[in-house]
């Protein structure tokens, strides 16, 4: 029941730390052993709390931060989950501020109004360097 487990969660700090603690350790188990058996050039891990979490930033070689304005997010929340305004602005309390999230980046894409096009062009910038980046590792070892 994810919604009785949210809210459990977004109420009860102790609640909190046990589901994390439950939780952190399989993902991270599961999120190493997924990168070890990848093939391609670079791994690219999706760490939805990597700023919360205060130990993945440590453990990549770079931080892409997928950037919107606190509305924007609001608002895509509420559609794709059907909660109410009041619901998403009481989850997005309990993240990293936005300023925090870009202060971890090393790459950011803003993802706020712009066009598909756009975006797929700053993937591609972003897919180069890092191809360059892997390269340049990989001749070093």
């Amino acid at each position: 029941d994810r919604a009785r487990m949210r809210a459990l969660v977004f109420s009860d700090e102790a609640a909190r730390k046990r589901l994390e603690a439950i939780t952190h350790p399989l993902i991270r188990a599961e999120t190493e052993r997924e990168t070890r058996e990848a093939n391609g050039p670079y791994v690219i891990v999706v760490v939805p709390l990597l700023v919360e979490s205060g130990t993945w930033k440590s453990r990549v070689a770079r931080v892409l931060v997928v950037d919107c304005s606190v509305q924007t997010q609001i608002g895509r929340v509420m559609r794709r989950n059907g909660f109410s305004r009041e619901q998403v602005e009481a989850i997005i309390a309990r993240q990293a501020t936005r300023d925090a999230r870009l202060a971890a980046a090393d790459d950011v894409i803003v993802n706020d109004g712009a066009t598909l096009d756009t975006l797929a062009q700053d993937v591609e910038i972003l897919h180069r360097r890092y191809l360059a980046l892997a390269g340049a590792q990989n001749t070093a070892r």
